[in-house]
């Protein structure tokens, strides 16, 4: 049992382009046939003549499933690189530990879409008769050899830029978060400090007007500008408003609480420096919030909002609310909803 229904496991070996290299299995889904065990068991039986094609000196990108492969790994040259994990009795990840998963995850999400690929078959995405495991190994591969001959390459951006990205990215990652240390050391995030809540409409117009690009720039991505939407529709007001903090003996630093999207009654802090119509640093205390390497989805809200969208002539799409086509049986009824008709005398 695996997600509470019986499933198989194939595993795919992908490269950074998308293309699938290898398919092995379907496995067991149980606890003895994790990602770690599945790979393990790969590489000790030399299962498809892997160690013939891997050259030491490679690198496999894996997520934190696989921990108990590195020292497998190891032994024919491979190295592994994996996010970091959370430290016991911690809630945050360091800046370094937060720079250096999002170098890792830039580079994974290849491994991610190409999962979400096989899915868009309709006979992988739906339940399967017992009767039909036999043959699920091979219907895997014919469809990943289908992906990889006729559809076109995920990571398929200007090398040029890329290349520039990647050293931007290395370079960030080496950095410390000064704005972190600031608001840590001066103790902003003290309740008995003093922030005045103000609607983001009418803040200062020194704050910087970006595009959707220079955000991306910032972001060093395109998922949180997308996750940035959802978490501004989370945070507007009834009546539209934007709601910030600020201090007036902190010019160019404006703070934040948005709601968390796990737990329903967390929000987490957020800050982000400006000056010159330039955004300076920022710090979240979410898990990654430290990070310099791009941003969290919480400081990617703030910065679209405040640079963009409240700039717009027309309002800016956001996540649809399908809510509001059901019915709330929680709702207030009062007496004009009642149907009846009041009999009040003069």
């Amino acid at each position: 049992m695996h997600k509470h229904r019986p499933l198989v496991k194939p595993m795919m070996v992908v490269t950074t382009s998308g293309y699938v290299v290898s398919v092995l299995g379907p496995y067991l889904a149980d606890s003895k046939n994790n990602d770690a065990g599945i790979l393990n068991h790969m590489i000790r039986n030399n299962t498809e003549e892997m160690r013939d094609w891997l050259q030491d000196g490679d690198t496999f990108i894996v997520d934190r499933g696989f921990r108990d492969s590195s020292e497998v790994l190891g032994d024919i040259g491979v190295n592994m690189e994996m996010p970091c994990f959370l430290q016991r009795g911690t809630s945050q990840h360091t800046t370094q530990e937060a720079n250096q998963s999002r170098l890792i995850t830039k580079v994974r999400w290849v491994v991610e879409s190409a999962n979400a690929r096989l899915k868009r078959w309709k006979y992988l995405n739906h339940v399967i008769p017992n009767t039909q495991i036999p043959f699920i190994g091979d219907y895997v591969r014919i469809v990943c050899a289908l992906c990889n001959r006729f559809t076109s390459v995920l990571s398929s951006g200007n090398a040029e830029e890329d290349q520039a990205m990647a050293l931007k990215m290395l370079h960030l990652s080496k950095r410390t978060n000064e704005l972190q240390e600031f608001v840590e050391s001066n103790g902003l995030s003290n309740r008995t400090y003093s922030w005045q809540k103000i609607d983001a409409a009418g803040f200062a117009q020194d704050f910087p007007n970006l595009t959707d690009s220079e955000i991306r720039q910032l972001t060093l991505g395109v998922y949180q500008v997308k996750m940035a939407k959802a978490y501004t529709q989370e945070h507007l007001q009834d009546d539209g408003t934007y709601e910030i903090l600020v201090n007036e003996d902190l010019d160019g630093i404006i703070g934040a609480k948005i709601q968390s999207r796990h737990v329903s009654s967390k929000k987490y802090s957020c800050w982000v420096k400006y000056e010159d119509g330039v955004v300076i640093s920022w710090y979240c205390k979410c898990k990654a919030g430290a990070r310099i390497v791009g941003c969290c989805g919480h400081i990617t809200s703030v910065i679209w909002f405040l640079s963009h969208a409240r700039h717009q002539d027309k309002p800016v799409q956001l996540v649809r609310d399908w809510s509001e086509h059901l019915e709330d049986a929680a709702r207030v009824i009062d007496d004009s909803d009642s149907g009846e008709e009041s009999s009040t005398e003069e």
